[in-house]
């Protein structure tokens, strides 16, 4: 079995391509960008995906694929001091394993009452993360 990189250790692989494997946390786009946040359990990581550097059909895809979705992202680690990881990758491959539809959590305000009904898809935020840390 090959050993997998995890988010936390792409430190160790500055100007090398790797394949890191998670979900797709969020994600925004600016015209020829998009700007994957992959996450693995062990950190969230920027994927950078510039339409000149990747097929029309891979750039198409980034735009496409869902929150939560489960991806595989191959590209090149360079550091980036505004990262809260020092780090980022630049994409070079895109693979969605599995599209996730209908993801009811997305990065806007809840009630109550809503979140608990969601609570195994709430503690997949940031915030309810660092709690769970801290104990």
């Amino acid at each position: 079995m090959l050993n997998k990189i995890r988010v936390k250790d792409v430190g160790q692989y500055l100007g090398q391509e790797i394949t890191l494997h998670g979900w797709l946390y969020n994600k925004r786009s600016s015209g020829k960008l998009h700007f994957l946040q992959l996450r693995d359990g062990s950190g969230i990581i920027q994927c950078v995906m510039f339409k000149g550097e990747v097929s029309p059909e891979l750039f198409d895809l980034g735009d496409k694929v869902t929150q939560e979705s489960s991806i595989v992202v191959t590209g090149t680690v360079r550091e980036d001091k505004r990262s809260p990881l020092g780090f980022e990758l630049g994409v070079k491959n895109l693979e969605v394993i599995q599209m996730a539809t209908d993801y009811p959590i997305t990065p806007k305000e809840h009630g109550p009452e809503f979140l608990m009904q969601h609570r195994h898809l709430w503690l997949r935020s940031a915030r309810q993360t660092a709690i769970l840390r801290m104990r």
